[in-house]
């Protein structure tokens, strides 16, 4: 099972520390959507989005996955560590970027459904640690508030991560604010987020896997919901092309056909349902007892490995390289559609958005992946190329059509 990003209950009482602030009004449209802005700094790196997303979800990678070449060019002896003292694989950057002001202060973050921080980078940064950033500065902002003891802290399986103080302000997204809102601002982040060009992320999981201590915070979804028309955002990330991020409606010019709807279990904190099966072109094949995550936060398409076995087997050429640590092909071929099951409809991705890059003009990397040790599919931006993507918060719900 995949590990969440657990929350341990402090033994100390409530009036230890200032209880905080609840998040205020919500101020602007009852539905409103976020430009999401294709980065055109952002440079496709098959290697690093693969170890990115096992770090992000604590994966261990199968033996003889990556070369010890690759590790030793990553600055590691091994891809998975607790420690913190391995050097960070490099993220490879953010695709989408959403202008949000945070205290009057305009950043551009990361929207990512498979996490649930609201994090920003700040002026209690180290200046190497700031720069290419902006940043948030608390002191210029009237409305901040400091919740005194409170902390966060995200550490990935690759000793990456970011950790820092809380305080609360106000957040402004597509034109609607939510005040009080939880804002963690950052005090230590690895090389991995410093060389991103995100200045931070927004995390749109449930709440249940935020990791501020000793309280628990909600997203700025779950306190903006209960002002919005419906309870629910849409995830719309064309590829190579700018997007947007809608709230509280679903954009009928941004989808053709029916939408179908999954349940989503939360219980791991995630939106995940479930995907009992796939299709290889023609071929269908049972993967019973599955589930599947819709994260806009990780890259590629991650599915268990008797999927990914039988896709490539349908590919001419294709091999799994330890030297690139998953499956390449030859660039000329022509790869086979990937239908996934989403809670008992299939969504189908093109093999056009499965070419994920080039390596060398000859060899390309695969958009779809080993999820190496772990159990869950995860639908990361490939499949999002492909659809668009609603989380439904009032069942809860995952709704997918393709895009128009």
């Amino acid at each position: 099972m995949l590990s969440t990003l657990s929350v341990l209950a402090l033994a100390i009482t409530a009036s230890a520390l200032p209880a905080p602030a609840p998040a205020g009004q919500v101020i602007g449209s009852k539905a409103f959507s976020a430009p999401a802005v294709h980065n055109s700094n952002y440079q496709r790196n098959g290697t690093a989005a693969l170890l990115k997303a096992y770090a992000k979800y604590n994966l261990s990678p199968k033996e003889g996955q990556f070369s010890s070449e690759l590790l030793a060019a990553l600055g590691s002896s091994k891809v998975k560590r607790q420690d913190g003292s391995a050097s960070a694989a490099p993220a490879g950057g953010t695709e989408y970027l959403v202008s949000t002001s945070v205290g009057g202060e305009s950043l551009n973050l990361d929207f990512d459904t498979g996490s649930a921080d609201l994090w920003v980078f700040s002026s209690s940064l180290s200046s190497a640690s700031k720069k290419g950033h902006d940043i948030y500065t608390a002191s210029k902002s009237p409305t901040y508030q400091a919740l005194s003891g409170y902390t966060w802290s995200i550490t990935y399986a690759d000793g990456s991560g970011a950790s820092g103080k809380v305080g609360t302000d106000t957040v402004t997204i597509g034109g609607t604010s939510v005040t009080g809102q939880a804002v963690e601002l950052a005090t230590k982040v690895s090389s991995t987020f410093v060389s991103d060009a995100a200045d931070g992320l927004v995390g749109l999981a449930f709440s249940s896997i935020n990791t501020v201590q000793p309280v628990q915070q909600q997203t700025f979804f779950d306190n903006a919901q209960p002002s919005l028309n419906s309870p629910l955002f849409a995830a719309y990330l064309p590829y190579n092309a700018d997007g947007a991020y809608d709230f509280g409606f679903i954009d009928s010019s941004k989808y053709s056909g029916s939408i179908n709807y999954a349940t989503v279990n939360s219980g791991n904190g995630f939106w995940e349902f479930a995907s009992n099966s796939y299709q290889v072109g023609g071929s269908t094949f049972s993967q019973s007892g599955n589930t599947g995550i819709a994260d806009t936060g990780t890259t590629l398409v991650l599915m268990i490995d008797d999927a990914v076995s039988n896709y490539y087997a349908s590919v001419s050429g294709a091999s799994n390289s330890a030297t690139y640590g998953g499956y390449i092909f030859p660039c000329s071929t022509s790869l086979p559609s990937l239908s996934v099951d989403i809670g008992g409809n299939y969504a189908t991705i093109p093999g056009s958005l499965l070419n994920f890059q080039s390596i060398d003009g000859t060899n390309c990397f695969g958009g779809l992946q080993s999820v190496g040790g772990g159990t869950q599919n995860i639908y990361g931006d490939v499949f999002f190329n492909a659809y668009y993507g609603i989380f439904d918060a009032s069942v809860p719900q995952f709704g997918f059509a393709a895009l128009a």
